[in-house]
């Protein structure tokens, strides 16, 4: 190319060029910018795609990979540590001894002299345990026929009670209830434990039978709870994912005070709280945030408070967005949360009035925390607006006695549900989810009161079976 020869021209040379390179940066600074955006775009997606049961509200269940604890950084080991008060058990009391055996001594095994009795010190005592060689009783029960001639009816005398439990008595009965539901057992592992343990074959279709009469010696029981669902002054709810024959259904558990009630619906939606617990319930719900609960709030007055652990797991979740702004607020708000917790943690150490007035104070700092500064971000702005609107339900224990802050009573007696879900994959059919719905209230409520639930078990299969009221009922208390 040949070099201009006038001013002029070097101008005109010089201005394409200049236009050609602003082009060039324009273009560059378009493609630097649309990457920045990609780039904030996948940094979000990776963000979402590492949510765990730590900062969100997903399940634990759903952490399938978990990263292995750290090591104490004291190097402390495992177990108990020098110094550590000894735990034993308590011995079994004289009423509880069947036979006592004693062991005398008259000669050395050492050297065969004759030994005396070392009166200063004391017995020694072993207590041990053991099975009858012989568990199972078999009884053949006969009885002749009899003609009525007065009502033409023929008639047998063996017990009605008897009849009704067929080839299993009443305490075997219990047994094999108390393996399906409180052991997670299958029918096979139950027939094989009959089998090769107590001696006697028994088929699938016979421990199938033996479960439904179990269910329904507590249907009583079970339909005596959900009748005071509505009466409760407090319940922790809480729902989890159950199959049945393939269709996805979900578990409700119902915590009281005094007892624990499970019930299995095609929903997870309002109309299970409506059925529940009726459009009227005046007692305070303790829950989580999912819609179900807010809709039953605002159509039907339902007063809740929120878990406030979901909550910090919903903040945490701030922090692992790449947006700086985002996770400065995020910190602010879990600091205030995590000083709210330490005046929980602090409630036997400070006077009641000055416990109540923390709280308080904590309350209003956490609320100008939550809704101050709050960056653009969508999931900061929308926690912001969880508390703009719903700042009331997650601090009514503060005004309320006798609240809990979060909703763990319920995730705790939800989690027998979630490991015999794993164990069984679900039931097949309407019996089956009923038999879950009433074992789990049994077992759960007889566990929460400190009774035993096999001796609950027991009684209401002997009371079925003679056609009797069961001598005690879920709703007492210890």
């Amino acid at each position: 190319m040949a070099e201009p020869t006038s001013s002029s021209e070097r101008e005109r040379v010089l201005e394409q060029t200049n236009r050609r390179l602003a082009n060039e940066i324009a273009e560059q600074q378009k493609r630097l910018a649309q990457l920045e955006r990609e780039i904030q775009k996948l940094k979000q997606q990776l963000a979402q795609a590492q949510r765990t049961s730590q900062n969100s509200s997903k399940r634990p269940s759903s952490d399938i990979v978990k990263p292995c604890r750290p090591k104490p950084a004291n190097g402390r080991r495992i177990g108990a540590q020098p110094g550590h008060p000894r735990h034993e058990r308590l011995p079994f009391a004289q009423s509880d001894i069947h036979q006592i055996r004693h062991y005398d001594m008259e000669y050395c095994p050492t050297c065969q002299g004759k030994v005396t009795v070392a009166e200063k010190f004391l017995p020694s005592v072993l207590q041990q345990i053991e099975i009858a060689a012989q568990p199972v009783e078999i009884t053949e029960h006969r009885a002749r026929w009899y003609w009525c001639e007065t009502c033409q009816k023929l008639h047998c005398p063996i017990p009605p009670s008897v009849e009704k439990g067929g080839l299993c008595g009443p305490l075997l009965s219990a047994w094999i209830g108390y393996l399906k539901g409180g052991c997670h057992a299958s029918y096979s592992t139950i027939r094989k434990f009959v089998r090769d343990v107590l001696g006697v074959d028994i088929s699938r279709g016979m421990l199938a039978k033996v479960i439904g009469k179990v269910s329904e010696s507590l249907a009583t029981h079970w339909d005596e709870l959900r009748q005071l669902l509505p009466l409760a002054e407090v319940l922790n709810i809480d729902e989890t994912g159950h199959k049945d024959n393939g269709q996805r259904m979900q578990t409700w558990v119902f915590r009281a005070r005094n007892y624990i009630f499970f019930k299995i619906a095609e929903s997870r939606g309002t109309a299970v709280l409506l059925e529940s617990l009726g459009a009227d319930f005046g007692g305070i719900i303790g829950c989580d945030y999912f819609s179900s609960y807010r809709c039953y709030m605002r159509e039907f007055g339902g007063v809740l408070q929120f878990c406030l652990a979901h909550l910090i797991r919903d903040v945490k979740f701030l922090l692992a967005l790449p947006d700086a702004a985002t996770r400065d607020y995020g910190e602010r708000f879990l600091e205030s949360l995590r000083n709210l917790f330490q005046i929980i943690h602090r409630r036997d150490q400070l006077a009641a009035l000055q416990f109540q007035s923390l709280l308080e104070a904590q309350r209003k700092e956490i609320l100008r925390t939550a809704l101050t500064e709050v960056p653009a971000s969508n999931e900061a702005r929308n926690l912001a607006q969880r508390l703009r609107e719903n700042g009331e339900s997650y601090f009514r224990f503060i005004s309320t006695p006798g609240i809990e802050p979060t909703n763990n009573l319920a995730e705790q007696a939800i989690r027998f549900v979630v490991i015999d879900r794993h164990i069984t994959q679900g039931t097949r059919s309407e019996a089956g989810r009923q038999w879950c719905e009433r074992i789990w209230t049994a077992i759960a409520t007889c566990q929460h009161q400190g009774v035993s639930a096999f001796h609950f078990i027991r009684d209401a299969v002997q009371a079925y079976f003679n056609n009797a009221g069961a001598p005690r009922s879920l709703t007492a208390t210890t």
